[in-house]
C-alpha cells in the first residue's frame, strides 16, 4: 500500500494535525497557494513534495511551475492550481490534481480522477478545512480518503467581538510584521479562528479595506 498526501491552499499555515496525517505518506502533492517557502521546506522533512504555483504565490515562487506531469506507482498525474488554466491535452493522465476554490471536489470523468483536496490552511468563512489521502495498492487499484479537520463549526456570536474594526486593524498590523496566527491570537487575546479568517481575506485580496473584510465575512 502506497500513501500520497494531497493538500492545497495552505496560505502560509501548516497545522499540526495536517503534519501528523502527512507523516504516514510517501509522497506529498501540493496544489498551490503556498504563500511561504517555509511551508515547502517543512513538508520536505516528511516526504518528497511536488508543488505547483498558485495565483497568490508571489515573486519568491517564480521558479515553481504552474503545472506538473508526474508518474507514481503506475499512475500518471497532472497537477495545476486552477483547473481553468489547463492548456494542454490531458487525456493520457489518470489523475488531475488541482486547488484554488478551497472546496473539496472528487469526480470521475471516464476513467480519469479529478481531485481538489480543498484547503487545509486558514479557514475561509465557514468552509470546511480538508485534505485527501490517496492510497494505491500493488495491484493497481486506488482509494481516495477525504479528511475534514475540525468538523464542529463555531458560533459567530461567541467568536466575533463587538469592536471588530479595531480587531481587524490589529490583526493586519501583526500580519505585516510577519507574526503567525498563533502569535497574533495569543498576543491580542483573539480567537485563532477569527484571526485565520482575517488573515485569509487580507492575504488573498491585496488592498482590501477593513470594511471590505467585514463585508466578505458577512458581518455588516
Amino acid at each position: 500500500m502506497h500513501r500520497i498526501g494531497v493538500i492545497s491552499d495552505t496560505h502560509g499555515l501548516l497545522r499540526k494535525e495536517v503534519l501528523q496525517i502527512l507523516s504516514g505518506c510517501e509522497v506529498i502533492l501540493h496544489g498551490g497557494d503556498i504563500d511561504h517557502l517555509e511551508v515547502i521546506e517543512r513538508l520536505k522533512q516528511i516526504a518528497p513534495i511536488y508543488v505547483v504555483r498558485g495565483n497568490n504565490d508571489g515573486e519568491w515562487a517564480k521558479e515553481i511551475p504552474e503545472s506538473l506531469s508526474l508518474e507514481f506507482y503506475g499512475f500518471r498525474f497532472f497537477m495545476v492550481h486552477n483547473k481553468k488554466r489547463i492548456s494542454k491535452e490531458i487525456s493520457d493522465f489518470d489523475m488531475i490534481i488541482y486547488g484554488h476554490s478551497h472546496r473539496y471536489e472528487e469526480s470521475k470523468i471516464g476513467q480519469q480522477l479529478w481531485l481538489n483536496p480543498g484547503s487545509c490552511g486558514p479557514r475561509r468563512f465557514q468552509m470546511p478545512i480538508t485534505m485527501a489521502i490517496l492510497e494505491i495498492t500493488e495491484d493497481h487499484n486506488y482509494q481516495v480518503k477525504q479528511i475534514e479537520l475540525f468538523q464542529k463549526t463555531f458560533s459567530k456570536e461567541k467568536e466575533i467581538p463587538n469592536n471588530i474594526r479595531q480587531v481587524i486593524g490589529v490583526v493586519i498590523k501583526e500580519i505585516e510584521h510577519k507574526k503567525t496566527i498563533e502569535e497574533i491570537a495569543k498576543r491580542n487575546k483573539i480567537s485563532p479562528k477569527l484571526v485565520e479568517q482575517i488573515c485569509r481575506l487580507y492575504l488573498t485580496h491585496p488592498g482590501i479595506s477593513i470594511d471590505g473584510i467585514i463585508k466578505k465575512m458577512e458581518l455588516s
